[in-house]
């Protein structure tokens, strides 16, 4: 018997859509998503791929708006979106919405299990505001089961006391196929590639994507660049492909790195994002605080290894310090740049560590998490 599950989630994130579409295909899963909103401009400037849906999905009506460092958004007619969906289930993606308890107590009401898709980990910054850790303490006590993306946020959830059989993994993904596919072509035509990308520095790059942000760790990042010996800073430059309110002054500090070159790339659609991925010789992620961090996810499929902290979410499943990149504190400039020199003087080791990314990212496909997603489905509802 297939079994109705609506997902109740923020926005159409692009990486998503795989998952979803992969999900929708298991033969016992009847899927509905509601999303509470198409995008969210003031945070993200993600094109919505809607084009590439292929799962039954509605946008409900909303009113959204920033309040200092919190997001604040109310949206009306889900009720009778839940009573028309009529779900065996509901995976509801944060507890941070007035939509989100209102699902929860429909739930409650219709006799329907109620999971909760934790991502948070034991690093993250949020914990130490004592307002958010008391909203969350209540809405995990009244959920029937959790989904997680690895280790870290398995070990999250169960410091709040919840028993090993209401945990199930379902492992962060982005398409790895569409990923891997195109930072090989992109490999093969370099030249005419970096002059699309007008890279106007050396050959060989660090690169970071993501939002310029410092709790992204993009000044550790930075400084630790300018600490690198003159003659390495000449030969390899540095491309931050994001932005962010940090942008300004990352380039007025940039300026001052001489030899050297960075280049601000600005916002990446996901289209373009191989074409760095391609280039680049690794990817520097020196996050303070990443509930996972998909972007390593996608240099991985790219072929690259990786530098990233100890605190970015995704850390414990995906990056082996040595193996496949190095693991390096969060906040300690030394430290990252002592990695950067390692990996930057050392060809045949970057080299190796690159194909061990891709090998290991392949256990962490769409339909992967969709699976995941389904057995916690039909462990809570039979």
């Amino acid at each position: 018997m297939r079994r109705k599950l609506v997902i109740l989630t923020e926005i159409i994130a692009p990486y998503r859509i795989p998952v979803f579409n992969a999900l929708a295909r298991q033969a016992e899963i009847d899927l509905h998503v509601m999303f509470l909103s198409e995008t969210d401009p003031s945070l993200r400037q993600w094109r919505v791929y809607k084009e590439e849906i292929e799962f039954s999905y509605e946008v409900l009506s909303s009113w959204r708006r920033r309040l200092g460092k919190y997001n604040a958004m109310l949206n009306w007619g889900l009720g009778t979106a839940l009573r028309r969906a009529s779900p065996n289930v509901i995976l509801c993606g944060g507890y941070n919405y007035l939509a989100s308890w209102h699902a929860m107590a429909w739930a409650r009401r219709h006799g329907a299990p109620f999971l909760a898709w934790v991502e948070s980990t034991s690093a993250d910054l949020r914990r130490r505001r004592a307002l958010v850790e008391s909203l969350k303490r209540n809405f995990m006590r009244r959920c029937d089961g959790f989904v997680v993306p690895g280790k870290s946020s398995t070990e999250y959830v169960r410091n709040y006391g919840v028993p090993e059989g209401k945990i199930f993994t379902a492992p962060n993904a982005v398409d790895v196929e569409f990923f891997g596919r195109r930072a090989a072509e992109v490999r093969k035509e370099g030249s005419i590639h970096r002059r699309t990308l007008s890279l106007s520095l050396p050959a060989r790059f660090f690169l970071f994507v993501g939002r310029l942000v410092r709790e992204k760790g993009v000044f550790d990042l930075l400084d630790a660049y300018g600490t690198l010996g003159a003659e390495l800073r000449s030969e390899i430059g540095l491309v931050f492909a994001g932005d962010g309110v940090a942008r300004p002054e990352l380039e007025r500090r940039a300026a001052r790195i001489t030899p050297g070159a960075v280049h601000f790339a600005g916002f990446t659609q996901r289209e373009q994002l191989p074409s760095y991925y391609g280039l680049a010789e690794m990817l520097v992620f020196p996050t303070h605080s990443d509930t996972w961090g998909l972007v390593v996810n996608e240099a991985m499929a790219c072929g690259l290894p990786v530098i990233t902290t100890s605190t970015a979410g995704c850390t414990a499943d995906l990056v082996q310090d040595g193996w496949n990149g190095r693991v390096v504190r969060a906040g300690d400039v030394g430290d990252l740049a002592r990695a950067m020199r390692e990996m930057a003087t050392q060809p045949e080791v970057r080299t190796l560590m690159g194909q061990r990314s891709a090998e290991r990212i392949l256990g962490y496909l769409p339909e992967t998490c969709a699976s995941g997603i389904a057995q916690a489905v039909l462990g809570l509802s039979r």
